[in-house]
């Protein structure tokens, strides 16, 4: 049971596909005050909340692993080259939902 508490297999790979879904519907080049982009980033955010929802039902997350799934999210974006201060806005999101 201890050791349970600890696998965060699920919970990363989770933040990975969830920046993973993120990257394909807005691009690393879009211009942050663009409206269109501020419409579009809302509906992939909506949809965003419900896979967490989904998830959260799922699986049961503790405080390790909501770590785990918002540090593999932020990491993906920054990684694949988003600005660092939206990335932050983005994993703050994530992480007042789990």
């Amino acid at each position: 049971m201890l050791l349970s508490w600890f696998d965060a297999r699920a919970a990363k790979e989770f933040g990975q596909v969830l920046a993973a879904f993120f990257m394909q519907r807005v691009p690393v080049d879009a211009k942050l005050s663009d409206k269109k982009f501020a419409a579009k980033t809302q509906d992939v955010l909506t949809k965003m909340g419900l896979q967490v929802s989904r998830f959260k039902t799922d699986n049961k997350l503790n405080t390790y692993k909501k770590a785990k799934l918002g540090n593999a999210f932020k990491w993906a974006l920054k990684d694949a080259g988003y600005d660092a201060a939206y990335v932050d806005k983005l994993s703050e999101w994530l992480m007042l939902r789990l």
